[in-house]
């Protein structure tokens, strides 16, 4: 039996961690929340996050981060993006008194403002300097209302290191989630954590009352912006924006109710602010932030990225979406195949 810690215990914290343990691991969720915490030991519910749904109930929870490391073959960040930096520098600390070396799995979908770090690196800088081998990314369309249905789902790990894609995809997998390896860790990284902005942007032409033909238009440029950003910044490999963290992802993040991304463009389509969207969803929303780091990036390294570049504009500098739509449709002619 293998011993998995889950950092983060909101929706797909939980999910995740019990379907670690419909899988025969011995897993146990950390939180900083005490309520949450009380309630999972107590009666394997998350009302907090996912209401009307059971955990396995051999899940457990707990506020003591040393609690939740010891002995951990895995450890499964599962935190907003502005999170991990601080809980991996507090794990690197237990890890140096305990001389524990557990492999890293990270299901975080972000870029971090002003580093643009993705979270891989983050996570081998404070935890394992110069050492990406021990850190594996799973990404893939899904999502965790479905996941906890026990829908059928696929998602990608990837890591530098083959051995370890290997053993996180069998612990991982079982008769309702299939997990396929990839080799390309930061690539993958790229799709799940940009997708999110564009999914956005795919909210946002819903709630101005756009058809298919617009949706359609705008995955399938949005897939091109992330590609773009992904090799020409991050020198990822092309073909892994055609994988499960590529367009896999960007379809059911750009198509569902469940996304936090498209229902919080929709509201910003049908004319709520930023701020008010925010407050009011409950759960973090990845786009939101991570598009200011794509910001960044692609005036820094001169990167065509009209879409996210419009959805930083209407969430931070007030910008009109009819007037954005107008400025990307009344662009310079193009080639559309280009890096």
């Amino acid at each position: 039996m293998t011993k998995i810690a889950v950092l983060g215990n909101g929706s797909w914290g939980s999910v995740l961690g019990s379907m670690l343990a419909d899988n025969g691991n011995d897993v146990i969720l950390y939180g900083n929340i005490d309520s949450v915490n009380e309630e999972i030991n107590a009666t394997h519910t998350n009302s907090h996050y996912m209401k009307d749904w059971k955990l396995n109930p051999n899940t457990k929870a707990t506020g003591d981060l040393e609690e939740a490391l010891d002995g951990a073959e895995i450890v499964l960040f599962v935190l907003p993006t502005k999170a991990v930096r601080i809980v991996a520098k507090n794990v690197r600390k237990v890890l140096d008194k305990t001389g524990n070396k557990p492999l890293l799995v990270t299901a975080t979908k972000g870029i971090e403002p002003g580093t643009k770090k993705l979270i891989s690196e983050i996570l081998t800088e404070e935890i394992y300097p110069n050492d990406t081998d021990k850190i594996v990314a799973i990404s893939g369309p899904s999502h965790a209302e479905n996941v906890a249905q026990k829908d059928l789902t696929a998602i990608a790990c990837a890591s530098t290191n083959e051995e370890n894609a290997k053993f996180v995809q069998e612990k991982f997998s079982n008769d309702y989630v299939r997990f396929y390896t990839n080799d390309d860790l930061i690539g993958v990284e790229v799709g799940g954590a940009v997708k999110n902005v564009i999914a956005i942007a795919a909210g946002i032409l819903v709630g101005k009352k756009y058809g298919d033909d617009a949706k359609a238009a705008l995955m399938t440029r949005g897939l091109a912006e992330i590609a773009r950003l992904g090799v020409n910044y991050f020198g990822a490999k092309p073909m892994t924006f055609s994988g499960l963290s590529g367009i896999g992802d960007l379809i059911v993040t750009c198509t569902s109710s469940n996304s936090r991304n498209w229902r919080a463009g929709k509201q910003i389509g049908e004319g709520k602010s930023l701020d008010y969207v925010l407050n009011n969803m409950g759960q973090v929303v990845e786009g939101a932030t991570t598009v200011k780091a794509v910001h960044e990036l692609a005036e820094e390294k001169n990167i065509d990225m009209p879409i996210s570049e419009a959805i930083y504009h209407v969430l931070y500098e007030n910008a009109d979406v009819d007037e954005e739509i107008k400025k990307m449709m009344g662009r310079s002619p193009k080639s559309e195949i280009r890096l």
